[in-house]
């Protein structure tokens, strides 16, 4: 490909689909798999902050074997595409384990640990591997800006299916689906993903309007003015006698979650072109798995904080009446669910596969010669990768505690003591707005 030159749309939504399989199932499980194990597995959230808290951080360890894995290795189906298959299909079968868990006693925790590990591990690799196949694709910044673009579109309509259809299909499946309470849940949560449809097409030229940093000052006080906003009402009286404000805070709050950090993926091909310019090497596998270690520490903060924040404010399965809960405890309607988005996902992984193709990676003489020291000399050496690294520790502790937090938020919340209720606000409202904090001082630092 000539530089400049399109890619075309195929290749586009080709590119777009692995994301898109990628969330339908990781948004699944980062958005309802802690209440899986408090309310239906029966786990204490304690233990289950301890198992997110060991997997994640044993995940951040493996990023960068993983990355170095990548780069390394030319697998005959392509240097990065064919992990959309090899890593793509056991990870959407490890989803459904995770949801599995027919263990019982101490069993259950063990289970729930082991089949994470895989979940997370897998997706790393393919991940990072998917990560590096967009900085392949081109190196002309708007039409890698494009191929983003469509990445996002497609992976926010994998979560909001995922994130909205999981309490639908959940509960149909238990035989709860005609209930108000489910549909109230997916509203909210389809609340959190709707803004990408409206904002993220338009993510170029606001980018070009506002300047990158001043996008992310803007919408993130959007967003921080939706946490304020979530919090004032929940502790105004019961959030079914105020659906329709609550919906709108959620809309806001998501509107300027999703925009500030929308961009963040376009920085990495931006981070790789720098550390060509500097070092001569296109080491984009490496790149990548230094953003995701920090990546997998910010989701492992995040998770960890919901669990230990239910279990300190004594949060108890289930505790509200039974019209007032709106996710069934049936475990088999969770394991069906969770394997019919696995089978999208592994059809879509196919066809991402099938659309795309390396035209830009590193030559065998490079890859051979890639080696663990790459990230922390490349981390060392790359001061805007460092800052990109904050940011994305802190974007991704900001969403994932937030996102385990909405299914408790909208499943009998006043049915709580008063005690786990403020720690439920704080975790969607609270929690969230300090870490956007922390992230504007990390995109204020950025520069390339």
């Amino acid at each position: 490909m000539k530089n400049g030159e399109s890619s075309g749309w195929g290749v586009r939504i080709g590119f777009g689909a692995g994301d898109l399989a990628q969330n339908l199932v990781f948004a699944a499980a980062g958005t309802y798999m802690l209440f899986f194990c408090t309310d239906v597995a029966g786990i204490a959230p304690s233990a289950a902050a301890a198992v997110f808290l060991a997997v994640q951080l044993a995940d951040a360890l493996w990023n960068p074997f993983a990355g170095v894995l990548v780069d390394r290795r030319n697998p005959r189906l392509g240097k990065y595409r064919s992990y959309l298959l090899s890593a793509g299909i056991p990870f959407a079968l490890f989803a459904v384990l995770c949801f599995a868990n027919p263990c019982g006693g101490a069993w259950k925790t063990v289970w729930a640990c082991v089949a994470y590990a895989g979940f997370t591990m897998l997706f790393t690799l393919v991940n990072i591997a998917y990560g590096a196949l967009g900085a392949s694709l081109s190196r002309d910044m708007d039409e890698i800006t494009r191929l983003t673009a469509v990445r996002i579109f497609l992976a926010n309509a994998g979560c909001l299916a995922a994130m909205a259809g999981v309490p639908l299909l959940v509960s149909a499946l238990g035989g709860g689906g005609a209930s108000a309470m489910p549909w109230r849940m997916a509203a909210f949560m389809g609340c959190g993903m709707l803004p990408s449809f409206v904002f993220m097409p338009l993510l170029p030229a606001l980018r070009r309007a506002l300047g990158q940093k001043r996008l992310f000052y803007v919408f993130g006080a959007v967003a921080v003015a939706g946490m304020v906003a979530l919090y004032a009402l929940s502790r105004a009286g019961r959030i079914e006698d105020r659906a329709g404000l609550v919906y709108a805070a959620q809309f806001v709050k998501a509107s300027g979650i999703i925009v500030s950090t929308g961009f963040m993926w376009a920085l990495v091909p931006e981070v790789v072109a720098y550390s060509e310019r500097m070092t001569g090497r296109r080491a984009a596998g490496v790149v990548t798995a230094i953003a995701g270690v920090f990546f997998r520490a910010g989701t492992a903060l995040g998770k960890a904080a919901a669990g230990w924040v239910l279990a300190w404010t004594g949060y108890r399965a289930a505790a509200g009446a039974e019209e007032t809960v709106s996710l069934p405890a049936e475990p088999g309607a969770w394991l069906w669910t969770m394997a019919v988005f696995a089978a999208v996902a592994v059809a879509l992984f196919v066809f991402s596969f099938s659309r795309t193709k390396e035209r830009i990676v590193m030559d065998a003489a490079d890859a051979a010669q890639v080696k663990i020291s790459d990230l922390w000399r490349e981390f060392r050496g790359n001061a805007p990768l460092r800052w990109l690294s904050l940011f994305f520790f802190a974007a991704f502790a900001m969403m994932s505690a937030g996102n385990a937090a909405g299914a408790y938020f909208m499943n009998g919340l006043e049915s709580q003591t008063p005690l786990a209720q403020e720690g439920i606000r704080w975790l969607v409202c609270v929690i969230p707005a300090a870490l956007a904090a922390v992230a504007a001082f990390a995109i204020s630092r950025y520069r390339v």
